[in-house]
């Protein structure tokens, strides 16, 4: 029998499989997709029914002609990617790079939810065909995303700026972000009072117990105005308390249904503080397996899922571990079941660990302190998923105020408390009882309601009708209504669900992108929109509110799902959407501009006669004149319309060569731009920051370095600052900040440079709040013999260098930030043999020693 070649994606996953299959597989690695539409052009003619044009994807070309090579040797292939969209289009594109003319090699497809021998073998016994209607799904959601990305962002580059990106999915998260944003600024907070008693039984138990004023003459109570609060008080003040009734009620709390793919990120992001990215990592390799001593082995179901559904053996386990190790009153008398949303891949399973037995106890010291974490939140959610409800009995006490020596009140005034206590703990048993949650905060109503205030305390003691309390103090809070919460990643998550907006395998990807271009920033746990983000959000919620709609976009995931399911042809589908998506792409585009403004501004810079030399940014060279010239052969053309962005480009120009121009104001004021050429003339170059530029003249400048593929030239970057202040333009915040560095960097090489610092207006390090750096940098000077540098994956981790570069940062910026000054203590702490006196620099510092920790079968030394 001859070898059988087996593709998976990942090196991790084929060692997995490799292993549980045995020698007669060659098990290879496709690393992702193989081919893709290409990265500079739309890759889809749209006349030929949207026709792709597939390239191979860069960096892949050895690994094809490998596989290739590996598919001669062999009698057939199984095409093994991950059971989604993506997984299936994968193996189509491999199967069409596989097929050649001289030979036809049986092509299989194999799919499993989980990485163990019996999943794997069973699927490999039952091969099957690749599902060309899910393949279709996946190519029509890529060709909408490129058309999308591809035909939207030059939109906002002409109207906004340069660079920026829409996406069909990312652009409707931008825009529940900065909704919630825009709701949280309009939002007028309005006062209102709680109000309360504390109070004790007159005999024993005598402990106090908090109560909350529920109702006033038989309404809530619902207090807004400080006189209503006063009278209140005033009344209470002359009253008693008196227990109206106890009531006692049992509630059954259900245990959640198991994790699919949104409700792990959000767990992560919620317990741990892990990014969606993140918690996907980790979820990815407890799926493609964990060495437990014999090898690889999947610890858990695929983490790409919307489906809460079980394997009747997975749940058959499950129930054989609750009563082995709970009892059999945890097992309810027929499995639990859940609900999947409508649409949920019915096929696949929720997140489970993929053998029960191992619990996160026997996985300690084993896996990796984030995994174990993430491993248990799914061990424990999956068995108390079929567990028995819990049991809990709540008492509510609810207490009259009786008016003083039999005065009549002026109102009745309902007090209320409620205790709970866990009397069964059912599937909390095993996920742990859980304490109140923290609820993010309710929008408010137009009218300003308050949110709810909850009458649960955490005990209370026996109380019996028409018993006496003793009112220790009447209680009394003035408060404001909140705006609603920020949204999290959890929440937005949530939220992107919910409205059935991307699906599990985008959610973090969208996440990333955001974050990535800059639309928003995350301050602990919080998405906040950036005014860039509320700046593209604003153009395309404005001018193709149609395309970036919330239902609009849920509505495509629906079409893409009937693509999947055979009921919808790709084709038509996009043919649907590419005729509405003309229509609004046409209307958002505009007028185009008006050629007499663009040929008046033409005629104005005629006099121009000394134009500034090129100027390099970064990877980009503007030159002013070939920019002109440019304008003015497409205006000769007369093929294609001029933009926005093109006319106030030009503008600008203009105004930079106004000492040349004699009619410049009255065709800057005939063109609609009167307010620029004020703005420029006004935006005048810092005294201080041509005094730097003076005193970096005639200074030898350090050779370029590249790092992260980006060239750094610090004698190219003052020079286009100089030219940028020649030119009567002052510099942006962070390109002052950056001069100040440059300037202290090569301070050595200005005459009386210490004594320049004032006038300069340089922060001194004298004065800095950063005291560590210096001292700890000094200590690191006594170092004679560094460590060898150490290679991980493609970065090189050098302590002589590390030591250099913070060197020069002190010097240029006179402070380290928090994490730098983290990273040198532990620098330091790695050398304390070579450094003198190193016991009182680290008690005078703080520096730590680290904390030890085991690993499986040994103990783990210094984590230095």
């Amino acid at each position: 029998m001859g070898k059988k070649l087996v593709i998976v994606e990942s090196p991790a996953k084929a060692k997995t499989i490799n292993k549980i299959l045995g020698k007669d597989y060659i098990v290879k690695a496709s690393m992702g997709h193989v081919r893709d539409l290409p990265v500079r052009n739309l890759g889809v003619d749209i006349e030929k029914n949207f026709e792709p044009k597939y390239v191979m994807v860069t960096g892949r070309k050895a690994i094809i002609t490998e596989l290739k090579k590996a598919a001669k040797e062999c009698d057939s292939v199984y095409l093994a990617p991950d059971p989604d969209r993506e997984g299936e289009a994968i193996a189509w594109h491999l199967q069409e790079l596989l097929k050649t003319k001289k030979r036809e090699l049986p092509c299989y497809r194999v799919t499993y939810n989980e990485i163990t021998p019996r999943a794997v073998k069973e699927a490999f016994d039952n091969p099957t065909e690749i599902d060309h209607h899910r393949v279709d799904a996946q190519q029509a959601r890529r060709i909408l995303d490129r058309i999308v990305g591809y035909k939207v962002s030059p939109l906002l580059w002409s109207r906004l700026q340069r660079g920026l990106s829409a996406g069909r999915v990312q652009s409707v998260a931008l825009r529940l972000i900065c909704e919630r944003e825009k709701l949280i600024l309009d939002f007028v907070p309005e006062d209102y009072w709680i109000m309360g008693a504390r109070a004790r039984k007159v005999i024993v138990p005598m402990d106090p117990f908090d109560l909350k004023l529920a109702r006033i003459d038989d309404q809530k109570a619902d207090i807004k105005s400080a006189e209503l609060a006063a009278e209140i008080s005033s009344e209470l003040s002359e009253s008693t308390l008196k227990v109206k009734q106890v009531n006692t009620r049992t509630v059954t709390r259900r245990s959640k249904p198991p994790y699919i793919t949104s409700t792990l990120q959000q767990a992560g992001s919620s317990f741990y503080g892990f990014s969606p990215a993140r918690t996907m990592r980790i979820a990815q390799s407890l799926y493609e397996g964990v060495n437990l001593g014999e090898g690889p082995t999947g610890l858990i179901t695929y983490m790409r899922t919307d489906s809460v559904s079980l394997s009747k053996d997975a749940v058959d386990e499950c129930r054989a571990y609750i009563d082995k190790t709970f009892g059999g009153e945890y097992i309810p008398g027929k499995p639990n079941a859940y609900k999947s949303r409508s649409g949920a891949q019915a096929a696949h399973e929720a997140v489970r660990p993929t053998d029960v037995s191992r619990t996160p106890d026997a996985m300690k010291g084993i896996l990796e302190k984030d995994d174990l974490k993430l491993y248990t939140l799914i061990w424990q959610r999956f068995v108390a998923c079929q567990m028995t409800p819990a049991k809990i009995e709540q008492r509510t006490a609810e207490v009259d105020a009786v008016a003083g020596d039999g005065a009549s009140p002026k109102h009745t005034y309902l007090f209320r408390a409620t205790a709970s206590e866990v009397i069964f703990p059912g599937y909390m048993k095993a996920s742990g009882v859980e304490a109140p949650k923290a609820v993010e905060k309710p929008t408010p109503d137009k009218a300003g309601a308050a949110p709810a205030e909850t009458d649960d305390i955490d005990s209370l003691p026996p109380l019996t009708e028409g018993e006496p309390l003793e009112c220790l103090e009447w209680l009394s809070e003035a408060k404001q209504t909140q705006p609603p919460s920020r949204f999290s990643e959890a929440s937005l998550v949530r939220a992107l669900e919910e409205n059935g907006v991307g699906r599990p395998s985008t959610y973090a990807q969208i996440l990333s992108t955001l974050n990535t271009r800059k639309y928003v920033t995350k301050e602990k746990r919080t998405l906040t929109p950036t005014e860039l983000g509320m700046s593209v959000n604003g153009f395309l919620s404005s001018e193709l509110e149609g395309l970036f709609n919330v239902t609009f976009t849920a509505s495509m995931e629906e079409a893409l799902d009937k693509i999947e399911s055979g009921e919808l042809e790709w084709t038509t589908m996009l043919a649907e959407f590419y005729e509405q998506f003309a229509g609004w792409l046409e209307k958002a585009k505009g007028p185009p501009v008006d050629i007499e403004k663009i040929q008046a501004l033409l005629t104005v810079l005629e006099p121009v006669t000394e134009w500034k030399p090129p100027q390099k940014q970064g990877r980009r060279t503007y030159d002013d004149h070939k920019f002109v010239d440019s304008i003015q052969e497409q205006l000769t053309e007369g093929k294609k319309p001029f933009t926005d962005r093109q006319l106030l480009a030009l503008a600008r120009v203009a105004c930079q060569y106004r000492t040349q121009l004699t009619d410049l104001k009255s065709a800057m004021a005939g063109v609609g731009l009167a307010d620029l050429l004020i703005e420029v003339e006004s935006d005048k170059p810092l005294d201080s920051t041509t005094k730097k530029l003076e005193v970096m003249e005639g200074l030898k400048f350090a050779e370029p370095v590249e790092r992260n593929g980006r060239k750094y030239d610090d004698e190219a970057f003052v020079g286009s600052l100089r030219g940028r202040v020649e030119g009567g333009r002052s510099l942006t915040e962070n390109q002052r900040k950056a001069l100040d560095r440059l300037v202290m960097k090569y301070g050595s090489q200005i005459e009386g440079f210490e004594a320049l610092r004032a006038e300069l207006e340089l922060p001194d390090p004298a004065n800095s709040e950063d005291k560590e750096s210096g001292p700890l940098l000094a200590a690191l000077k006594n170092v004679a013999e560094w460590n060898a540098p150490v290679k991980r994956g493609k970065r090189e981790f050098n302590d002589e260098s590390f030591f250099q570069s913070l060197s020069e940062q002190l010097e240029q910026k006179a402070a380290l930030s928090e994490r730098q000054r983290s990273a040198l203590k532990r620098l330091v702490r790695r050398y304390r043999e070579q450094i003198p006196g190193y016991e009182a620099l680290a008690e005078e510092f703080e520096i730590k020693e680290p904390a030890k920790k085991k690993k499986a079968g040994a103990d783990a030394g210094d984590e230095d």
